[in-house]
């Protein structure tokens, strides 16, 4: 029995009508490889259930303390059945990838069933190309990028054979506690819960204006300065980073605000090379490169649309703060940090020199936060009062100004080719959340033997023509390489 951390907590209390709180992938497969050329319904279940216990959150269940007095718990489900979970569906024909987005776009917008454990598989037939799809979707209360790629690489193998797995040892069956027991340990936690955050306030003062939207409240620079100056005091920390703290303002765009329960869904991937040959002619960063490319994206969309700001959109950028120890580990370990996105440049290349400045200066504000400062404040509100609160200051956020514009985010994959039960991988797009305070939009890129696989999740009614995206996305890959081609002349 594992308790859900707070962090892990904010994103089950962030699901709305409108909002859902899971991840996942869309896997496109080359079935050739397989045994017999195909992969059936059958062949994924058998695959799964034989590796569940190197993947313990795919048996975990909730536990709900009663009254909502405290924080859930992860409990093996007694009752797993794995034919619930593991799905097949067709697409009608062409069976092209505009369909197969569509399709993943309503399982997407789909929350998941809380009575049981929180993920489900879809495996795709129907592709007009002879490919297979899966579709995997998982609650981000258990896991974040990294520990996703992790579950992901569970279940993948490194050649067409898959390797041997050692059965999962028997043990005595688990302990649950029952509704008093839990009621009275969720008690005596609220009791303590003023203590620890008065506790907590000499290290987290200093931060309180890094928090998304909490920089427009009025006296809260202040305050973070006055926090500062009392953690030095006490020795509770180093305080805050006192260089040049400029505020992002994010300004408005056609897809920011409340967003509807619709989702739209685009893919596409980028050679790693080429990504690579515009980082070395620049002497900047893949990352630079990637967040660069989404800049030119969004402002070519932006000018489309006759709706292009005059500031730079403002992007929440996650990153993991995984230790070593903590690689395996479920749950989320990780924080985030704001950065500007140069929209207004219309310099190719100087948009990518100031996101390269940009994404420096971003890292060195973000420098000084304690790794568990996202954790830490999850932590200040009762566990009785978190689902109200997130929900409304989800709602508030989205109804108001934009904190930010947009999620970006860049997960590492592996660099080999892969293979699950036997078809090969040929890409693995990933498909991520979107909320009214973070937009209607998030673009989630993960590398994958020798490429860069987006994937683009937009709210339908904000962004209809999401493809376009992915279109601008080719035309600023090449317009990057000319210009690099150009230096290297």
């Amino acid at each position: 029995m594992r308790q859900l951390t707070p962090l892990d907590v904010q994103f089950l209390n962030a699901e709305s009508t409108t909002t859902t709180g899971h991840v996942g992938g869309l896997s496109i497969l080359d079935p050739s490889t397989a045994p017999g050329g195909d992969v059936t319904l059958d062949d994924l279940r058998a695959l799964m259930e034989q590796r569940l216990h190197l993947a313990k959150p795919l048996r975990w269940k909730l536990l709900r303390v009663p009254l909502g007095l405290d924080h859930p718990y992860w409990i093996n489900d007694p009752h797993f059945d794995i034919e619930y979970h593991v799905r097949e569906i067709a697409l009608p024909a062409p069976g092209d990838e505009r369909q197969l987005a569509e399709q993943i776009a309503r399982l997407t917008a789909r929350p998941l069933d809380r009575r049981r454990p929180l993920w489900e598989v879809y495996l795709v037939h129907g592709l007009q190309d002879g490919n297979l799809a899966v579709y995997t979707k998982v609650h981000h209360s258990a896991i974040d990028g990294v520990s996703g790629a992790e579950l992901l690489g569970v279940l993948m193998d490194v050649s067409p054979e898959p390797r041997a797995v050692e059965p999962a040892l028997s043990g005595p069956p688990q302990e649950v506690p029952g509704p008093l027991s839990l009621a009275v340990g969720g008690v005596r936690r609220m009791a303590m819960h003023p203590i620890k955050t008065v506790l907590k306030v000499p290290k987290l003062l200093p931060h309180v204006d890094e928090l998304p939207g909490l920089a427009r409240v009025p006296g809260v620079d202040l305050l973070a300065k006055a926090g500062s100056a009392l953690s030095r005091l006490t020795r509770q920390g180093p305080g805050r980073h006192e260089a040049e703290r400029p505020r992002l303002m994010a300004p408005d765009t056609p897809f920011n605000g409340p967003i509807s329960p619709h989702r739209r869904l685009a893919y596409g991937s980028l050679p790693l090379e080429d990504v690579k040959q515009v980082k070395r002619a620049f002497g900047v960063t893949v990352n630079d490169v990637v967040m660069a490319l989404c800049a030119t994206v969004m402002r070519r969309w932006l000018i489309d649309h006759d709706a292009l700001p005059a500031d730079p959109l403002v992007t929440l950028v996650p990153l993991s703060v995984r230790t070593p120890e903590q690689a395996k580990s479920a749950g989320n370990q990780i924080s985030v940090m704001l950065a500007p996105l140069p929209t207004h440049i219309a310099d190719p290349a100087a948009r990518l020199a100031h996101t390269a400045q940009s994404m420096v200066s971003a890292k060195k504000r973000y420098q000084p936060l304690p790794a568990s400062w996202l954790v830490d404040f999850s932590s200040m509100l009762p566990a009785a009062l978190g689902g109200l609160s997130a929900r409304a200051l989800m709602k508030f956020l989205g109804a108001t100004a934009p904190v930010v514009n947009l999620v970006v985010s860049n997960v590492p994959g592996a660099q080999l080719p892969l293979f699950l039960a036997g078809a090969r991988l040929l890409g693995n797009y990933p498909v991520s959340a979107i909320t009214d305070a973070s937009g209607g939009l998030n673009i989630t890129v993960m590398s994958y033997n020798g490429q860069l696989d987006f994937g683009i999740v937009v709210c339908r009614e904000l962004i209809p023509d999401v493809w376009n995206l992915i279109g601008y996305l080719h035309e600023a890959m090449a317009e990057l390489l000319k210009l690099a081609g150009e230096r290297e002349d």
